[in-house]
């Protein structure tokens, strides 16, 4: 597909996301949602980027040509969005937002009535529906059919109510310091605010957004500088979101980053116990560390693989009957509370847990140690297809006699291709991921 990604559509805004293009697409996801529509209402939302303002105005002018009324809330994490979209009865919801990237990037995802998000299947139709220009056209509203919109500033406290109702009612978080770096993105103000009035003592961070310092050296993405403000200020645990909240990196008293895997792992583990974990099924994606397969065997737990990206954990997670899983990354799933990945809900998760177990975060997370992993990104110009590059099933094989687990791919919303190695010897790694990254920068030219 030309349009989207693993996550959505993605680009330069200006350039791929123009005001002409999100029009148009806009438009098309409108005659799609249209086939299904019950209410004939959706919702927009946005993180904090400046390019925001210009997609939202193009999405509100594409979405009324074609006859739908839109309730557009502003800046609101993406998790939100997938909640306020069932809840508030909407045909389907909008979330204008490129994630973890730069401030000069944007995106937009789309959800359906149920809050989940677009099945390959459907991404397709509305592809389809944006290249057939005659067909838009002939959509295209008059009169008293043309829709509008209004926009909504209070919804926030349904999304408040939400994630602190997942959080044990027994439990308080009244003498925990927590750090909490909302990345100049979309929980600038919801983060704070909850973990508040869940008791804890918050020092915020990055919570200054102005258009273009969105994960601008913070954030789940730059973390480093949450680990600082955790050590110099005696903090309990550090908490970063990326720019619109869907993930989480999670810093404990030492000042030290949690690996995402060790983070799902210990979760999992303690949802187990609990008695609150679907028939022992943890997913995750063939990112993850075989270490936290052979932890959670050792726990009578199965580990599930699906794609990359949390909308295939999501549908893997339905197809198996799992009620948890996630990304190495730092999108967990808790799909008894939540329809996507969402750093909040997965922070409190993460508290809970360290108040039940009466352990620090270095304690209660160090429960296993990880295979040595390697990776690179390799800029690319033109995505090859892998398998028929000549000579690169040879180099599969080389590295597979070497006891060394491979994951070469390229990325959905970034010309880059992303290698993993995992294997026991380190030096073995070093040296394969040389020879690796030189044979793709060949065969790339």
């Amino acid at each position: 597909m030309e349009l989207f990604g693993t996550d959505g559509v993605r680009g330069l805004a200006g350039e791929k996301l123009n005001a002409f293009m999100v029009m148009r697409l806009a438009m098309s996801a409108g005659i799609f949602f249209r086939k299904r529509a019950k209410t004939n209402k959706i919702l927009v939302g946005k993180d904090t980027r400046r390019s925001g303002y210009m997609i939202e105005n193009a999405i509100v002018s594409g979405l009324t040509a074609v006859g739908y009324n839109v309730i557009q809330i502003g800046p609101m994490p993406t998790p939100a969005i997938a909640f306020l979209t069932e809840n508030m009865r909407c045909d389907a919801g909008i979330m204008i937002t490129a994630s973890h990237n730069p401030f000069y990037d944007n995106g937009i995802k789309f959800f359906n009535s149920d809050g989940d998000k677009l099945s390959g299947v459907d991404e397709r139709e509305i592809e389809r529906i944006f290249n057939n220009f005659e067909k838009i056209e002939s959509n295209f509203a008059i009169k008293e059919k043309i829709g509008r919109s209004k926009r909504i500033d209070d919804v926030i406290g349904r999304y408040i109510v939400l994630i602190k109702n997942s959080f044990p009612r027994e439990l308080t978080l009244a003498g925990l310091k927590i750090v909490v770096d909302c990345a100049n993105g979309a929980s600038y103000h919801v983060a704070p605010t909850i973990f508040e009035e869940l008791g804890a003592e918050v020092i915020p961070l990055c919570i200054n957004p102005n258009g273009f310092n969105i994960n601008s050296h913070c954030g789940a993405i730059y973390p480093d500088y949450l680990a600082q403000k955790v050590v110099e200020k005696g903090a309990d645990i550090g908490i970063a979101l990326d720019g619109d909240a869907d993930r989480i990196v999670v810093v404990d008293e030492k000042g030290k980053i949690v690996d995402g895997d060790k983070l799902i792992g210990a979760l999992a583990v303690y949802l187990h116990r609990e008695g609150k974990l679907i028939d022992n099924y943890v997913v995750a994606t063939i990112m993850s560390n075989q270490a936290l397969e052979k932890y959670l065997n050792s726990h009578g737990l199965i580990l599930k693989r699906s794609d990359v990206g949390d909308k295939h954990v999501l549908a893997l997670m339905k197809d198996i009957g799992s009620n948890f899983g996630g990304e190495q990354s730092g999108h967990i799933i808790f799909s008894d509370y939540a329809k996507t990945g969402d750093g909040l809900l997965t922070s409190l998760q993460v508290l809970a847990y360290i108040l039940y177990s009466n352990q620090t975060v270095s304690e209660a997370f160090n429960v296993f140690e990880l295979y040595p992993q390697l990776k690179e990104n390799i800029e690319v110009t033109k995505k090859r297809e892998i398998d028929k590059i000549d000579g690169v099933q040879e180099l599969f094989r080389e590295i597979e006699n070497l006891g060394i687990r491979h994951l070469i791919r390229y990325s959905g919303t970034e010309n880059l291709m992303r290698i993993l190695l995992e294997g026991k010897d380190k030096n073995l790694l070093d040296t394969t991921m040389r020879k690796t990254v030189k044979f793709f920068k060949e065969a790339l030219v």
